[in-house]
């Protein structure tokens, strides 16, 4: 008897019992999705950021000698105006503020920031530690670094302000990549998984699950990477998805799973 009391707290522990008997209120709620339509996306692109601005996706790509920032049409996927980083940079995520557009690179601790017309660059900035996904709230550009973390940053400055760690029922939430903010809330892919969570900008707190198992045909899995890229469309409400490498676009509606 004590010794199944005794599993039973390492088993809630380390998260392997239902959110409902673990306490602490009610569990966090887990959406699948039905699938609006897909579009063509380039497989060589190694998706690290993906934005609407304009009724077109911005894309930061990845991989040593690949990596690029790109404007491609929705409905076709083709490529309307590319930059190629310098090979040495592996592109990561991006985002766009006030006509800016904001890059980081993973190892190089290293961003860029482009006129959003133009491509052009007009600074860099620097950081500590690795760079993967940026959003931003409207007042400060987020960005995640492949732990639990998100950092604040000014956009003036790209300086940090704060960060908070990502708990999911108070267990922190690792390998946060791309990033999109949606609706006052943060939408993080989770590396290596084909899910996304919803967090509160505020407090860190996983307010949301997102199971997207099986939005990719298994006859379009060859050759694929992981899920990553997240992009809404504010002024027409419409959510995309992909990943590195994927033939497809997604755009998807969220819907309710049973509690």
């Amino acid at each position: 008897m004590f010794r199944a009391a005794g599993l039973a707290l390492l088993m809630a522990s380390i998260g392997f019992l239902p959110a409902q008997r673990r306490g602490g209120g009610d569990p966090v709620p887990t959406y699948g999705y039905q699938v609006v339509r897909s579009y063509p996306h380039d497989r060589g692109a190694f998706t690290q950021g993906l934005i609407v601005r304009n009724g077109a996706f911005y894309e930061g790509t990845g991989q040593p000698g690949q990596s690029t920032l790109r404007k491609v049409k929705i409905d076709t996927g083709e490529v309307l105006q590319l930059k190629r980083l310098d090979p040495q940079y592996f592109g990561e995520g991006i985002t766009e503020l006030k006509g800016s557009i904001f890059q980081l690179t993973w190892k190089h601790g290293i961003g860029f920031v482009y006129d959003l017309n133009t491509f052009a660059q007009t600074r860099t900035f620097t950081y500590t530690g690795e760079g993967w996904g940026l959003t931003h709230d409207g007042t400060h550009i987020i960005m995640s670094d492949g732990s639990a973390d998100l950092r604040f940053l000014d956009p003036a400055t790209l300086r940090e302000t704060r960060r908070v760690t990502v708990r999911d029922s108070g267990r922190p939430v690792e390998r946060l990549n791309e990033l999109e903010f949606v609706k006052g809330e943060i939408y993080a892919n989770v590396w290596q998984t084909e899910r996304l969570v919803r967090i509160s900008p505020s407090d860190g707190r996983v307010v949301g699950r997102i199971d997207l198992s099986g939005l990719l045909a298994p006859s379009d899995r060859a050759g694929v990477d992981v899920l990553n890229g997240i992009a809404y469309d504010a002024a027409a409400d419409r959510l995309f998805v992909t990943g590195k490498w994927w033939p497809r676009v997604f755009e998807i509606k969220l819907t309710k799973k049973p509690d």
